[in-house]
């Protein structure tokens, strides 16, 4: 058989219900749309971390956070961690990137032998960050970022459409070695930065969506809301947020999305002009969500639905079916897996991932519904609020358990509560499921001696950013960002 070619296309914070593939009539998403009637289409796919470093470093090892301690957004993972693109290469592929990778420190491939555009932020901590301009703060959980929402332009937004132009020029280069003899098949990454906020639109897609946008379908947190999670909201200063902002900040979102997939339609345009579509496996997601306002919540850096909860879609014709749907609950460490064997790799030692393509082919192929992801946090990043988090969940079959050390466990029945408005774990009804499943949570992964370890990496982190400081080291994979590239407009002109 002709050894297949790999697209992975890799967003950044897209809420999975906020795509028309997964059943939002509001969102415009045609090119997922297509890809989802073309594919596969996995309903209950989440990520390993809400906050982008931990998610995609679990996501290249198969590995869960806690076991290569890569936890925050300046945490290392080490350069001898295998990655599924250390597999793929393994396979004879010669893994290439266009955009966004979010790895920290020396090693910015971690299996890539190719990388083109990089990333908009240093690679290492200690050293001043990216300048959003006018859109300052409005990227991280701050309340600027709803303040500062709505039309205009992101540099996030400037750099994907330089991405998805290197992703096509790559796609061209492959075809005309192909037409010169060359029988290399590919394996390309197309990393996006976009919905991430800044929540902020080129005015003619805002416009697209303006007053089409859906309220919160629950904008308020269940009563009473959980300990941690009123804490938060009170810290972040979205406890009173104005229904004008509420809508703007959406609206943007929205328009986010719709740009997203316009790229995503532009990579996809590249691999059918120049026929590479037809041995290929796409497969699309992001590496988590956003609450976008519900529960009066947003950004990520939450273990409820809307943060956790990601799109995952899967083409290849000739080896999966056509727009089918399926109910297993999977993650991004599977993904890596899949992506994987689909090219022949050797399996990664130690990863936890599982191959999905049995049960893609297959609907009632084997599978074990389980999956595990966790937010921890030290007090470094200000907007933490001085406090630290140490915090895991399972999904199991339809039963998830939150566990927030120091908190009470919140327990929920998705299938009669997709929402998660009704916390079940203090009702003696359930202590038995409570009890099985705090079990699984806490088996291996014990929060005192995880915060231990975050603190103790920290003092290394230290010194490592006085270094940094000091000498100033070159990012070897940098898109440079401009205060100039962002810009806030009027709503109204």
């Amino acid at each position: 058989m002709k050894r297949p070619n790999l697209l992975f296309l890799f967003s950044d914070q897209h809420a999975r219900s906020v795509a028309g593939c997964y059943g939002d009539s509001a969102a415009l998403t045609p090119n997922l749309d297509r890809l989802a009637a073309q594919g596969v289409t996995f309903d209950h796919a989440y990520c390993p971390s809400p906050l982008c470093v931990p998610s995609r470093m679990s996501m290249l090892t198969g590995r869960y956070p806690f076991e290569q301690e890569c936890w925050t957004n300046d945490d290392y993972l080490r350069s001898d961690a295998a990655t599924w693109l250390h597999s793929c290469g393994a396979a004879g592929y010669r893994p290439a990137l266009a955009g966004r990778l979010h790895s920290m420190g020396p090693d910015q491939l971690h299996g890539y032998a190719q990388r083109m555009v990089g990333d908009h932020s240093p690679n290492w901590g200690g050293v001043p960050r990216h300048d959003l301009g006018v859109l300052d703060k409005a990227n991280d959980p701050w309340r600027e970022s709803l303040d500062r929402s709505g039309i205009g332009q992101s540099a996030y937004q400037v750099k994907d459409v330089e991405t998805a132009a290197a992703a096509c020029g790559h796609l061209r280069a492959i075809a005309a070695a192909q037409r010169n003899g060359d029988t290399q098949p590919f394996c390309l990454t197309v990393g996006f930065l976009l919905p991430h906020p800044p929540y902020v639109a080129w005015r003619e897609d805002y416009a697209r969506f303006a007053g089409r946008v859906p309220a919160p379908v629950h904008p308020e947190p269940p009563s009473p809301p959980h300990a941690w999670e009123a804490w938060w909201r009170e810290n972040r200063g979205i406890a009173d947020v104005d229904a004008e902002a509420v809508a703007r900040a959406r609206t943007a979102y929205y328009a986010l999305v719709y740009r997203l997939d316009v790229l995503i339609g532009d990579v996809l345009q590249c691999l059918a002009d120049e026929g590479l579509d037809e041995n290929t496996l796409i497969v699309y997601s992001t590496d988590h969500g956003d609450q976008l306002g519900e529960r009066g919540l947003w950004w990520k850096h939450t273990l409820y639905e809307d943060s956790v909860r990601v799109p995952l879609v899967l083409r290849w014709p000739g080896h999966l079916p056509a727009g089918e749907r399926r109910t297993q609950v999977v993650d991004l460490l599977d993904v890596a897996a899949t992506m994987a064997a689909a090219l022949g790799g050797p399996a990664l030692p130690y990863a936890h991932g599982r191959n999905l393509l049995p049960i893609a082919r297959d609907a009632s192929a084997p599978w074990i519904d389980e999956i595990f992801a966790e937010h921890c946090t030290d007090t470094v990043p200000a907007w933490t609020g001085g406090r630290t988090a140490q915090q895991r969940m399972i999904r199991s079959g339809n039963w998830k358990l939150i566990y927030a050390h120091g908190y009470p466990v919140q327990l929920y029945d998705l299938a009669s509560d997709p929402h998660e408005r009704r916390d079940l774990g203090g009702m003696a009804a359930h202590a038995a499921v409570r009890e099985r499943l705090l079990a699984r949570v806490l088996d291996g992964w014990d929060p005192e001696r995880i915060a231990a370890r975050i603190r103790e990496r920290r003092r290394e982190k230290d010194v490592l950013d006085a270094w940094a400081r000091s000498v100033r080291p070159g990012d070897d994979y940098r898109w440079q960002m401009l205060p100039e590239h962002n810009r806030l407009d009027p709503v109204s002109q």
